[in-house]
């Protein structure tokens, strides 16, 4: 049987790596800003309503974490409101949605695995809409929902911490990053995988957790960056990574200081272990030096 699958947020780093890997089966169809408003109710309930998908893959949302702090009505008309519209549009024609959240929903805590049940308690305008985001959408579709939420997406597409490091590493002679956040990066092709997983799953609902397999600080995270570059033939050069502490680097939005996310559930119900974040990191630069 082919599944009808409609993709929102097709022209950014996950709906990028969403249809690198189509599975066998599936029909897609995308949808970006330049072809459906999601602001637009009604725009989007005749989108869904003329594709008639089997499953909604959500990956769009807004995502400037410091810059929601200014611009709130905006990222909760994306990450709120347009989810709702639609959730609703979803459930007129019988479709699932897999919806994609952040770690960004639960604020400080003890230094151990978020799992799907701990309270959320988000310390930002983004992580708020994330949150508000994922109860739109199970309120109105219910068992036919599907949230999974994620962190420190990265992938050779797109604007991401990755990215802007090869970039500074390159234009500086030292970095400052911040070595007092914790968390789990995670290529945007790993999460693409897992949510195909999940389109083939169909009984899964609720929330889920998925990342990459380990744990590192931004420091860390930029270490290995540099590291695997220079082996790649990316970076011409080493530059000193200095650590620093989040309080030196003050940003309009407050993050978690720990964020990792506990994927057993994932594991069990989809079928799939995760892989460390740097043998994934690995890969996405080898895409880069080879493109």
């Amino acid at each position: 049987m082919t599944i009808r699958v409609l993709i929102t947020g097709a022209a950014g780093q996950l709906g990028h790596e969403l249809q690198r890997c189509i599975p066998e089966g599936c029909v897609v169809v995308t949808a970006d800003r330049a072809t459906l408003d999601l602001t637009d109710a009604i725009a989007v309930h005749r989108f869904v309503t003329r594709q008639q998908p089997n499953v909604v893959i959500n990956a769009a949302a807004y995502t400037a974490v410091d810059r929601a702090e200014s611009e709130a009505d905006v990222a909760e008309s994306v990450n709120v409101t347009a989810v709702g519209s639609l959730a609703r549009a979803a459930s007129d024609v019988g479709a699932r949605v897999i919806h994609v959240s952040t770690d960004f929903v639960f604020g400080d805590g003890p230094a151990v695995p978020r799992s799907i049940g701990e309270p959320t308690a988000p310390l930002s305008v983004y992580g708020r809409t994330k949150r508000d985001g994922e109860a739109a959408l199970l309120d109105v579709l219910g068992q036919r929902a599907l949230v999974i939420r994620t962190a420190w997406l990265y992938s050779a597409h797109g604007g991401n911490f990755v990215k802007t490091m090869l970039r500074l590493m390159q234009e500086r002679d030292e970095v400052r990053v911040v070595s007092d956040q914790i968390g789990s990066p995670t290529w945007a092709n790993s999460l693409a995988r897992v949510i195909w997983a999940a389109v083939h799953v169909p009984q899964t609902s609720g929330v889920l957790h998925w990342t990459d397999a380990g744990v590192a600080s931004w420091y860390d995270f930029a270490v290995a960056v540099q590291e695997e570059a220079r082996a790649l033939g990316l970076l011409p050069r080493g530059i000193p990574l200095h650590p620093i502490r989040t309080s030196d680097y003050p940003t309009p939005a407050r993050r978690p200081a720990y964020s990792v996310l506990d994927t057993s559930d994932a594991v069990r119900m989809l079928g799939v272990t995760p892989v460390h974040w740097r043998v994934n990191l690995r890969q996405m630069l080898g895409e880069l030096a080879h493109a």
